[in-house]
């Protein structure tokens, strides 16, 4: 249902004192008068949520611009999956969005990353550090869109949203637009429906993604960022420092708790 349609609607209906079942049938007529009528659909699609704050925003954008039918996120034994995932459950019902969870265990169980439960500490310093390179999943877009692809299919959709963006570009391989392009000629080429790989931030830095959720009206004190996936942020691993810094630039409020203020690390320099 538009954001047209529902706002006109239920404006009348509360002067008329409808209820919420008649409101419904007279959506539905208006939608089926529009099918007829050759006005165009919007593209349903499923939208990658993490319950990072890059994620909760594509939720948001896409919501504005398609059906999303479902929020996707995966459980893969990260040590802050089960602070993240949360917030991807709470943003999907506030959106009033099918929420659904995969597991994918393995991952943990058989794949190398600090980033994992079964992995090394979380380093501290600039999202751009050589170090960071330890928080790297192998290949782990490619499978959650790949799993994401059939799991679309299956539910009607034509679309998958990610919310990659240029900030991971450096470090993380799996999110770069030449991986995506791809990515995205595979799923396409690899369903029935076509699915279409959309990413509307591949070109964002993070602070324009803040700026963006700052538009659409977001709390992100309800998402997470810490890889180390205690308490509260500890506002000094890469992913936190990348957030203060997002906040800061984009010359917004930064609503979350951090366990450390420490002075930002300067970027590092080319080669090292």
């Amino acid at each position: 249902m538009s954001e047209l349609i529902s706002k006109e609607f239920f404006r009348k209906m509360g002067k008329k004192g409808g209820s919420v079942k008649s409101a419904r049938k007279a959506v539905a007529c208006r939608i089926n008068g529009m099918k007829r009528s050759g006005v165009k659909q919007r593209l349903k699609v499923v939208c990658l949520v993490s319950g990072g704050m890059d994620s909760v925003a594509a939720l948001y954008h896409a919501a504005r611009k398609y059906e999303v039918v479902h929020g996707l996120s995966f459980e893969y034994g990260s040590k802050h999956n089960a602070k993240e995932i949360p917030f991807a459950k709470k943003h999907c019902e506030n959106l009033e969005i099918q929420h659904t969870t995969v597991n994918l265990d393995f991952i943990a169980e058989t794949f190398k990353s600090d980033l994992l439960s079964t992995g090394g500490d979380i380093p501290d310093g600039h999202y751009e550090e050589l170090t960071m390179k330890q928080t790297v999943v192998p290949l782990r877009n490619g499978i959650m869109l790949t799993i994401a692809a059939g799991f679309a299919e299956s539910r009607g959709a034509e679309g998958l949203v990610i919310a990659a963006h240029s900030g991971d570009h450096a470090i993380y391989p799996d999110c770069r637009e030449d991986f995506m392009a791809d990515m995205a000629g595979a799923i396409r080429n690899g369903t029935y429906a076509q699915i279409q790989l959309l990413r509307p931030f591949i070109t964002f830095t993070k602070a324009l993604i803040a700026k963006r959720g700052h538009e659409l009206g977001i709390d992100f004190s309800q998402t997470w960022s810490c890889y180390k996936g205690k308490q509260i942020h500890c506002g000094t691993c890469g992913t936190c420092v990348e957030r203060r810094e997002a906040f800061k630039l984009a010359r917004i409020k930064d609503p979350t708790r951090y366990q450390s203020l420490a002075p930002l690390p300067p970027k590092p320099s080319l080669g090292k």
